[in-house]
């Protein structure tokens, strides 16, 4: 078997979006009519499904359950050409999201994770996994952490995906923090990331930190100082943001670490993935392709 270039380590499953027909929920009714659209999603499918659809060698590690969801899970990500020798079985079931969509593409998540938070994984299977691999691309489920020294001991550039990270200092994400050679994390708790990304780089001066900022754009932080990217625009509108930030790790990672672009390249093209991720509502099929993206990186040169 071919190595992969990247191995994506997370949490994978069901997505229910709810998309709301008005402004809010109307609290003084008992029922509310909404559009329920599910797809396979959570950060570990949409990390695996963009890095496949860019045309990378990608294997996923992670859980799914044995039931209905999973199995659609497992299919999606195989007819990906995705690896799943690191698929599991969560006897609690296949993770669920119930994401509330408002109509200019806000979400309010409600995650259940199923059995993720006392899961152990397999090692010896995980490390053969990772085996000839660059890159590996991590989320922060309770387990994964165990993977952190078989990815550093196996050489990979690892990229750790704090979410929408409120304390620099949480102690569930201090693993995560201290062995990534790249830290994303969202800045949805925070009016500015300044604070937090310095907090990311002391003691770590080869460190990178990309930070996304919703619809102000994205922030980079490196020893030489933070820059602020503003948004990118395409003609089609934001209608869902579910696997933005998925995308714009994707969209850095793939150009930055496996294609050897430049860091103002790689976010330029991460920020295109993310905003890409954005007009896809209800679903992770249709994630940004290569030439795509590199049509539109061309054209926002011009």
């Amino acid at each position: 078997m071919t190595s992969p270039e990247v191995v994506v380590i997370g949490n994978a499953g069901i997505d229910t979006n709810v998309f709301l027909p008005g402004a809010d929920i109307d609290w003084s009714r008992e029922a509310n009519f909404t559009e329920n659209l599910d797809c396979v999603g959570q950060a570990g499918a949409y990390a695996a499904r963009g890095y496949a659809r860019l045309g990378h060698r990608t294997a996923f590690i992670g859980h799914v359950g044995a039931d209905a969801a999973g199995r659609l899970v497992r299919e999606t990500l195989r007819s990906d050409g995705i690896d799943l020798r690191g698929l599991a079985l969560d006897p609690r079931g296949t993770a669920r999201s119930v994401n509330l969509m408002y109509r200019d593409g806000r979400r309010k998540n409600f995650y259940d994770g199923k059995g993720h938070a006392a899961l152990a994984v397999d090692l010896d299977l995980c490390r053969d996994v990772m085996k000839g691999a660059r890159l590996a691309h991590v989320n922060i489920p309770q387990w994964a952490r165990h993977l952190l020294p078989l990815a550093k001991a196996e050489g990979l550039v690892i990229a750790c995906d704090l979410q929408d990270v409120a304390d620099p200092t949480d102690t569930y994400r201090a693993d995560f923090i201290r062995e990534a050679d790249i830290l994303f994390f969202s800045c949805a708790n925070h009016a500015e990331p300044g604070p937090l990304m310095a907090a990311f780089l002391k003691g770590h001066p080869d460190r990178i930190v990309v930070s996304g900022l919703g619809a102000r754009g994205c922030a980079l932080a490196t020893a030489q100082g933070l820059r602020v990217f503003p948004p990118v625009a395409l003609d089609r509108p934001v209608v869902d943001t579910n696997g933005a930030g998925d995308a714009l790790a994707v969209g850095f990672l793939s150009s930055y670490v496996l294609e050897g672009r430049s860091l103002e390249e790689a976010i330029q093209r991460g920020q295109l993935a993310a905003r890409h991720t954005c007009t896809l509502r209800g679903t992770s099929e249709g994630l940004i392709t290569a030439a795509k993206l590199d049509l539109l990186e061309k054209q926002k040169r011009v």
